[in-house]
């Protein structure tokens, strides 16, 4: 049996699902989970979603998408963390380009898919 897995897909999937019970827990139970406030936790866990996902591409051998993706999870993730504007914008600014680069390498990806025969 030939069977192949997307771990992309997979690794958004957990960090999604993780991120979601971080908000559910601070809407119905608590702002705050083991001290911290549970927004913060789930932008966290997406930053280290798209981290993984960074190491992910980087094995596969895509580096121009971990670097892309790298540079996007840290971005969001100093964004998470900052404590001055200009921490959020530089963070904005890394999460813009990383996140630019990926949707157009998608959106290449596709169309190229779509006019391959078949």
């Amino acid at each position: 049996m030939d069977e192949t897995v997307d771990v992309q897909e997979v690794t958004i999937g957990v960090g999604t699902v993780a991120a979601v019970a971080a908000l559910a827990y601070g809407t119905l139970v608590s702002r705050t989970l083991l001290g911290v406030e549970t927004t913060a936790l789930a932008t966290g866990i997406v930053a280290l979603t798209a981290l993984a996902i960074a190491v992910l591409h980087g094995a596969y051998g895509r580096r121009d998408l971990a670097g892309a993706y790298a540079l996007a999870g840290t971005g969001l993730l100093l964004v998470t963390i900052a404590a001055s504007g200009q921490q959020v914008a530089g963070g904005l600014l890394l999460l813009v380009a990383g996140g630019s680069y990926v949707a157009v390498v998608t959106v290449r990806a596709r169309r190229e898919g779509r006019d391959a025969p078949s």
